[in-house]
């Protein structure tokens, strides 16, 4: 699917908006259901991501294809790891297939688990023959995807003796690991994180609980970016958020402060308000712990003709795309003076937009989502939209409820 977009007639945007539960949040919280009865889940994300995790979960033998969902292949391959007398082939899309597992798997068959690959060693599909794993101490390097780190936590507690976790080196992605661990002492489970070392007690049940996933701040970055795109007065509401969230991502209500976007936090709710013009010539940022807003980040400072600084992105080249590269392709058509290397980007301020762009989105959610709000800016044409599905399906609706012009081609 082929659109076209463009901004509403006037730059001022005033709506509230209900936005899905955190994708992130979502598969965790499944996970610990899947493995601990009694535990019900509210505002569940309405995603691709959570639906292909759910019903990988009611799986124990046969294919599992859970398609691009990056977490659902590092969290279903923990979990079918332990479900002793199951076996399965965990896959998914071509590129799934080429994105590295070989850690996970190492830390895994390292701790009893048995695990091979039906292909490249190293890579998607996987066999998975579901074992009782008694051992507990493990380690990982320390600079990895927090999913490999996560997928590990989450099974944590099923396991016989817990689990003693050593990461190596200096750690990037903490804020998802501690929405683990936040998850795990939610529903009653002891943890630690002290320097290098975690620790999971072991725990055969819990007690009943509710888990209510807070909205997806990813998510919310589009609407950051929309409102610093806007004019000044614009405001728009989003729900359901909270101050003291789990979500890495919610460095966003301070990054944006640079952008003149103020946040106000209410009862599960936050109002983004244009308040000033853009605060400085050059954005700064380190992303190492929030790597999913890189992209709204960057495709900001160029609509807005203001330079930026991104680091700590090493994550991005392994992600459903390689996000630096398609960054680097996409914003280069558009008239931006870009460079980046295997973790850095780097844009030079510029006044001068092309129009009428066709944006690629190789496959990745946030490469549509990330460009839309430049349509205040300039008209251009998203190539297969329908992608935003992977963990925002609502999102063109929405878009439009803020009287974008959305016309499919």
């Amino acid at each position: 699917m082929r659109l076209y977009l463009a901004g509403p007639s006037n730059n001022l945007l005033k709506k509230s908006i209900k936005i899905t539960g955190s994708k992130s949040e979502s598969n965790r919280s499944l996970l610990l259901s899947a493995l601990y009865n009694g535990i019900q889940i509210e505002n569940l994300s309405n995603s691709d991501d959570a639906q292909v995790m759910e019903q990988g979960l009611q799986k124990t033998t046969g294919t599992v294809d859970i398609h691009h969902a990056g977490t659902a292949m590092r969290f279903l391959t923990g979990y079918f790891a332990t479900i002793e007398g199951g076996d399965v082939i965990l896959t998914g899309s071509k590129r799934m297939t080429e994105r590295p597992i070989k850690i996970l798997v190492d830390a895994l068959n390292t701790m009893g688990a048995d695990i091979s690959y039906v292909k490249d060693e190293g890579y998607p599909p996987l066999k998975i023959k579901g074992k009782r794993i008694s051992k507990n101490k493990v380690s990982l390097p320390a600079n990895i995807s927090s999913q490999y780190i996560s997928s590990l936590l989450l099974i944590a507690p099923s396991l016989e003796n817990g689990l003693v976790l050593e990461l190596v080196g200096k750690i990037t992605s903490v804020p998802y690991i501690n929405m683990t661990l936040g998850l795990l002492n939610e529903i009653g489970i002891e943890t630690s994180f002290e320097g290098n070392i975690i620790k999971v007690a072991a725990k055969k049940t819990v007690e009943p609980k509710i888990l209510v996933v807070e909205s997806d701040w990813s998510s919310a970055s589009y609407f950051y970016s929309l409102v610093a795109l806007a004019d000044l007065g614009s405001s728009i509401c989003l729900s359901a958020y909270k101050k003291d969230s789990l979500q890495g991502d919610s460095v966003l209500s301070e990054i944006y402060r640079d952008f003149g976007v103020e946040t106000i936090f209410g009862k599960n709710e936050i109002i983004l308000n244009k308040v000033s013009d853009v605060k400085k010539t050059v954005i700064e940022c380190d992303l190492a712990n929030a790597p999913d807003i890189a992209q709204t980040i960057a495709v900001t400072c160029f609509g807005l003709g203001v330079g930026c600084n991104l680091i700590g992105l090493h994550t991005l080249k392994i992600k459903e795309t390689d996000r630096l590269e398609a960054l680097y392709t996409e914003l280069s058509k558009l008239g931006c003076a870009i460079s980046v290397t295997d973790k850095t980007l780097t844009i030079k301020p510029t006044s001068n937009i092309n129009r009428d762009v066709a944006i690629d989105t190789y496959n990745d959610h946030r490469m549509a989502m990330a460009f839309a709000p430049l349509a205040m800016k300039t008209q251009l044409y998203i190539n297969d939209a329908e992608v935003v599905s992977k963990s925002y399906p609502d999102f063109w609706n929405d878009i439009k409820s803020l009287e974008f012009q959305v016309k499919e081609l």
